[in-house]
Order: structure tokens, then sequence, then C-alpha cells
């Protein structure tokens, strides 16, 4: 159902059974799949390429211009997968010239105000509460979570299964299964309780805590810490993908543990 008071620009590809409300505006470059709902005053602008199931409230802004003053109205995308909730005010810009899309996976949850800037990568079952800005270029993995309020640097990396803290400014990348703190950027343990609620084991959560504490808690360096977590840790998917993780960061990790006593 298209509302009368709602404008889709003619050239706009619009899936079955989507609804748009008054005073919502898609432009003319514009995919949106099956079942998806759009909300008043919403409006998605050229580039969108939206999958089924989404749902984009009020006075949300889909795949609008860079905020990157090199940007010089390339043609770009904003590619977003399956059953999103995109809450009230999200602005999310689409790509430029140094990727050339922004991309989204399916299953998140962006609440109100959630800034997502332009070339960013996000994957699938994320949840960024309110007022989170991600700059451009920053990449977050599957099963994040962000708490209200953080802010997270360009072209910073944030691995699968980690936790922010409200409030963090996050400028160095974040290993995945971890929780950082929103005052130090300091290691805070293991995400035992989504890790636990995502299926893992106990004998594997374990194993990802004993990697963690000599990565972060054993005094060693990262990368004489990645060299002693494969001699003493069993080798699987998980323990690899923390320590390429590592190995592979381009802007530095987060600090390692230190006691919020001794730094008082």
């Amino acid at each position: 159902m298209i509302s009368k008071l709602a404008y889709v620009h003619p050239d706009a590809k619009l899936g079955n059974n989507v609804t748009v409300e008054p005073f919502a505006c898609i432009a003319g470059d514009v995919v949106l799949g099956d079942d998806c709902w759009v909300g008043p005053g919403a409006v998605i602008h050229d580039g969108a390429r939206i999958g089924k199931g989404c749902r984009i409230h009020t006075a949300a802004s889909v795949s609008c211009l860079p905020q990157d003053l090199k940007f010089a109205g390339e043609q770009t995308t904003c590619e977003i997968g399956d059953y999103n909730d995109i809450r009230e005010y999200v602005t999310i810009s689409r790509g430029t010239k140094s990727t050339g899309t922004t991309r989204i996976g399916s299953h998140n949850l962006l609440m109100a105000y959630v800034h997502v800037g332009h070339d960013c990568v996000i994957g699938s079952h994320c949840v960024i509460a309110n007022r989170v800005s991600l700059a451009g270029e920053v990449h977050v993995g599957d099963w994040v979570v962000i708490g209200g309020h953080a802010a997270v640097h360009q072209w910073t990396h944030i691995g699968d299964h980690s936790m922010v803290q409200g409030g963090a400014l996050l400028s160095q990348d974040l290993p995945p299964y971890v929780i950082v703190r929103n005052d130090t950027l300091r290691f805070a343990g293991i995400n035992r309780v989504g890790l636990s609620r995502r299926g893992f084991t106990p004998e594997r959560i374990a194993e990802i805590h004993e990697a963690c504490r000599i990565l972060f808690q054993s005094g060693l360096n990262y990368l004489n810490g990645c060299n002693e977590v494969e001699q003493k840790v069993p080798q699987s998917p998980e323990r690899d993908n923390l320590l390429l993780f590592i190995r592979e960061s381009k802007r530095g990790i987060i600090k390692p543990y230190e006691s919020r006593t001794k730094e008082e």
C-alpha cells in the first residue's frame, strides 16, 4: 500500500507487498524488496538497494550523500540485506569512489539516531544502540553489540561477537569475542553471555577465554601473545579468527587489561 501523500519516483523498483506511509520519499534509482515498510517522512535516496522485510522508520535517511569532502558526485550505492529494523532518524550514507558502496547485512537493529558513514561494512545480527556514530570505512563483524552514544573512528575494525560499552570512543581495532571498556578502551573480558546465547559450547568459550587471557592479561606483547596462544590453545576456527584479526590489524589493537584500582 502506497499512501497518496508519499512520493515514489516512477523509476523506483518496489517489490510485492511494500507499504509506503505518508510523506515518505523514494528516489528513482532505488530497489526495494518484498514486504518492506517505509515509515512517515523516511527518505530513500538514489543508490539504495534494500532487501526484503526491512522496516525503515520515521525520518530515517537511507543512501544519503556521503559526508566526505572528496566526494565528487560519483555513482555509488548503499546495499542493505533482509529483515533489518532501521529506526527513527537513522542516517546511512552511500559509498564513495573509495569502495563504491556502503554494505549492511541482514537481521540488524539500528536504533534511533544511529549514523553509518560512507563505505562502512556492517555484518548481520548486530545491535547498534541509540546515537552511535560510525565514521567512514568502519568494518563491523557479525553479532556485534555497540552501546549507546559510542563513536567509532574511521577505518576501525570491530570483530565478530564483540561488544562495545556505551559511550566508548573507539579508535583502535576491537578483536572478536571480547568487550571493550568505555573509560580507557581496555580489554574488559570476553563476551561470555553473548557467546552462550549464540550456541557456543562451554568448552569452546573456555578456549576463547584462555586465548584472551594470554593475549590481554599475561603481559606479553600481541605478537608474542599470538605465538603463545598457538602453542597452548587447541586449534579451532574461533582461535584462528582471533589471531588472524590481531595480526592483520591496521590501526592497532585495544589496550590490554588493567585493573581500575591500579589506574586510579
